[in-house]
């Protein structure tokens, strides 16, 4: 993908928005959708090893987060086709992008997992934050109104996994 973003002349979809504007939205779009799809995976990957005595609760919450996250990635991959680029291609293309670490341990204790997640929405509810200012900034309404619900979940989820892990 050329470095300002331009999509190839058959996928130019037409907009109003100055390139240099659109190409930061851009940017910023297409790292929290890379973020996206890693978050979604390590919860996926934290429901299918959760283990212990919360086992059922926890198991069912992460499955609901991760389907949550799946769903908000067609909505923002086809908000970066609206205003006129290109997104993600590949998950090579997700791993240079991705700001959410993986986690690869054989083994993560539940609270680990619960709190590390809390931590990834967090930081995913900041990438959120910096697309709406950089919307903002390109007068673009559309993207500026839809991240608010974007960053409502991705708030509500480290909500619940914060209180999932406090003690009585």
């Amino acid at each position: 993908m050329p470095k300002d973003n331009s999509p190839a002349p058959e996928l130019a979809t037409p907009t109003d928005l100055r390139r240099n504007d659109r190409s930061k939205v851009v940017d910023a779009l297409n790292g929290v959708l890379a973020d996206s799809f890693a978050l979604f995976l390590k919860t996926k990957n934290f429901h299918w090893h959760v283990s212990g005595p919360h086992f059922r609760d926890y198991h069912l919450m992460l499955d609901d987060q991760a389907a949550q996250i799946l769903g908000t990635t067609d909505d923002i991959a086809e908000r970066v086709r609206k205003i006129g680029s290109t997104t993600l291609r590949s998950v090579g293309d997700i791993t240079r992008r991705q700001s959410i670490r993986d986690n690869d341990a054989e083994f993560v204790p539940p609270e680990k997992m619960l709190k590390e997640l809390r931590e990834d929405n967090l930081h995913l509810v900041e990438a959120f934050r910096n697309v709406k200012a950089l919307a903002d900034d390109a007068k673009d309404n559309a993207t500026s109104g839809i991240v608010d619900q974007w960053t409502d979940m991705a708030e509500r989820r480290a909500w619940f996994l914060f209180e999932a892990t406090r003690k009585s």
